[in-house]
């Protein structure tokens, strides 16, 4: 069980949805290096009320990395509760996560990636 490599926020300059996987990539990747369990992704919900392209070009990405095995699974924000079953499996991987501050918001605008 790893650590927990809090908060990488990929959308702060306003990134293409490329750039923006490339980064969420580079993150997981440190994440594994360091030992962590789990990595929070800041990634943003998108302006048009709708969802992103940021975001959903991430998640994308993080679906086809669970199907081929190279992360364990993804939270999406909104999905971040104790009452989601792949909340309380990546407890059990990170613990730190339930002290996480955006646990129970459905927060749009983030994921986390359990390694």
């Amino acid at each position: 069980m790893g650590g927990y490599l809090k908060e990488v926020n990929i959308k702060e300059d306003l990134p293409t949805a490329k750039t923006a996987v490339g980064r969420v990539s580079s993150h997981l990747q440190t994440g594994r290096t360091l030992g962590a369990g789990a990595v929070k992704i800041i990634h943003g919900y998108g302006s048009t009320g709708t969802g992103g392209k940021i975001r959903n070009s991430v998640r994308q990405h993080l679906e086809e990395q669970k199907k081929l095995g190279r992360i364990r699974d993804f939270i999406p924000g909104e999905q971040f509760s104790i009452f989601h079953e792949g909340t309380r499996l990546a407890f059990a991987r990170c613990p730190e996560l339930r002290q996480d501050r955006d646990l129970e918001r459905h927060n749009n605008g983030m994921t986390v990636v359990v390694l």
